[in-house]
């Protein structure tokens, strides 16, 4: 039947909010709203109904305004002859629209000084339940402001596909309702209570393995500048599961190269990390892009085969095609499956590309501007059986100011630096773990070891059989040395320094073995500085 079509509008943040009026009363609207937002349209010039005029005056300081049996028969009631002559008997007005965007509760609970009273006053009731009324009415739901062009686009357009459209409308709204109620419930109940809510930004091309289908990249909503949610891919087939969790990783390794050097250098280089499975087969940093790139890339020249890089600086033409070319013998092209930069200047892409798109291009530009504060601080969530665990993110970076810092022996400055791309390496590699750099470039990661002896041999291994020379080269321990069989093997090959924790009954054996080899060790408590990571 033909009727008034009516809009109801509330919302916290007004940006906007006075041409998106105009563009419904240009479509036909009556526009409801109260308080805030009635004069906000008002002084715009924007005609609108007070809700009062249907629902009475706020009561209770204003905390009762459109919880009224009013509004939300308006939004759901059915359309059906029993339903419309009962509004009509009751003068309601059938709401066809609600846009409502949420108190800001997450920032509340997030700034300095907040208190449970002021958060109870950030905790919006009215909006949610307005929200899910509409989308329970099936009504046109607007939960997201930039949303707001949009509708207003599809109703001129004639609401081609209404179903689906309403339907994509409503499940954003539940989604975005019950991430705002989970926030709550973290904060009252200091996190016992905890989940995930997130919506598929991408599709996988596959699973971990190609029959684990279908699989996807998730956004849960957040605002970190860093996320996956916020790369863009520029070219290239769907990156896979497994690309997802490589640039997961990278991500990790990449923002804890940049924090370590600008703790103890304040200054970041240019970083340039190659992973295979996860764990770093080459990384380097050096104030020259090109001299970065090459000694990443000789890190393993076989394992970076068909790997993914993340570097920190924009790639041009001369640097895709070290990537290209580099230690490749008969003018054979490396193949890699993923590059991740700030971005790509003109014609770089194309020198890169596979056959049938296997590379995958991703860029975000905040990868150009890393430092101490884009280390990931949300906490880490992992699926168990039957539920997940959760535990802090790592955010410990290694200060060679700290107080925690015991050195025996000489450790020199270029020595220190090879240590923090050390550290920064292997712990964010799977533990236990112990890595070997030189010169800025990493030899070999001796990762997912059981006995440390083990890594050390790994790791020095992977060196030779990369063809390097680990004479000179420092190691990195992700936690203590329980005998020193390990430091004996690290010493044989060569090794002049040594990062590591103190904590192991044979901590004095330890000093003395490297005091008789002439090692450097600088060691910091288990406690404090241990590296465990990717069980």
């Amino acid at each position: 039947m033909d009727r008034q079509k009516t809009a109801l509008i509330s919302v916290y943040n007004k940006e906007g909010i006075e041409q998106f009026g105009r563009d419904l009363k240009e479509l036909g609207f009556n526009i409801l709203a109260s308080g805030g937002t009635a004069r906000a349209l008002t002084d715009a010039g924007v005609e609108v109904t007070d809700t009062a005029s249907l629902v009475g005056e706020a009561i209770l300081g204003h905390r009762v305004v459109t919880l009224s049996r009013e509004i939300h028969a308006g939004l759901l009631a059915r359309d059906i002859p029993e339903d419309l002559d009962e509004l009509k008997k009751l003068r309601i007005p059938w709401i066809d629209l609600v846009c409502v965007d949420l108190y800001p509760l997450e920032k509340e609970i997030a700034k300095l000084g907040s208190t449970l009273e002021s958060v109870i006053e950030k905790t919006d009731i009215g909006g949610p339940t307005m929200l899910r009324s509409g989308a329970k009415g099936r009504r046109i739901v607007i939960c997201d402001p930039t949303d707001r062009l949009r509708v207003t686009e599809w109703i001129k357009r004639g609401q081609p596909d209404r179903e689906t459209f309403i339907a994509n409308l409503i499940a954003k709204t539940e989604a975005v309702v019950s991430a705002y109620c989970l926030t709550s419930a973290r904060y009252h109940s200091g996190r016992i209570h905890d989940g995930l809510v997130g919506k598929q930004v991408l599709e996988c091309k596959y699973g971990e393995n190609g029959w684990q289908t279908p699989a996807g990249l998730f956004s849960t909503f957040g605002d970190d500048p860093l996320g996956l949610d916020k790369l863009e891919v520029v070219a290239g087939t769907a990156p896979s599961y497994n690309n997802w969790c490589d640039v997961e990783r990278l991500l990790q390794t990449t923002t804890h190269i940049a924090g370590v050097f600008d703790v103890n250098n304040k200054k970041v280089p240019t970083i340039a990390v190659g992973v295979k499975h996860g764990n770093s087969c080459g990384a380097s940093v050096s104030e020259d892009s090109a001299v970065a790139f090459k000694n990443m890339l000789e890190g393993d020249l076989r394992a970076i085969f068909g790997g993914v890089v993340m570097v920190n600086c924009v790639i041009d033409r001369t640097l895709a095609e070290i990537l290209l070319t580099h230690k490749m013998e008969g003018g054979q092209r490396r193949l890699l499956d993923g590059i991740v930069a700030p971005s790509f200047s003109e014609g770089a892409i194309d020198m890169l590309k596979r056959k049938a798109d296997k590379c995958r291009f991703m860029v975000n530009p905040a990868l150009g501007k890393l430092s101490k504060s884009s280390l990931d601080i949300a906490p880490r969530i992992r699926y168990v059986r039957g539920g997940f665990l959760r535990q802090p993110n790592y955010t410990f970076v290694l200060d060679f100011e700290s107080a925690h810092t015991i050195t025996h022996g000489v450790v020199s400055h270029s020595q220190k630096n090879d240590l923090l791309l050390a550290w920064a390496i292997g712990s964010t590699s799977n533990s236990n773990t112990v890595t070997l750099v030189k010169e800025g470039k990493l030899l070999g990661n001796g990762v997912g070891q059981q006995d440390r002896v083990g890594c050390c041999q790994l790791a020095i291994k992977r060196a030779v059989d990369a063809g390097h020379d680990s004479f000179g080269a420092v190691a990195y321990s992700d936690s203590f040395f329980p005998f020193i069989d390990g430091v004996e093997v690290l010493a044989h090959a060569g090794v002049t320094a040594i990062f590591a924790t103190s904590g192991s009954v044979r901590d004095t054996d330890i000093i003395e073995v490297c005091a008789q080899k002439n090692i450097g060790l600088i060691l910091q408590p288990d406690s404090k500085a241990r590296g465990f990571f990717g069980h």
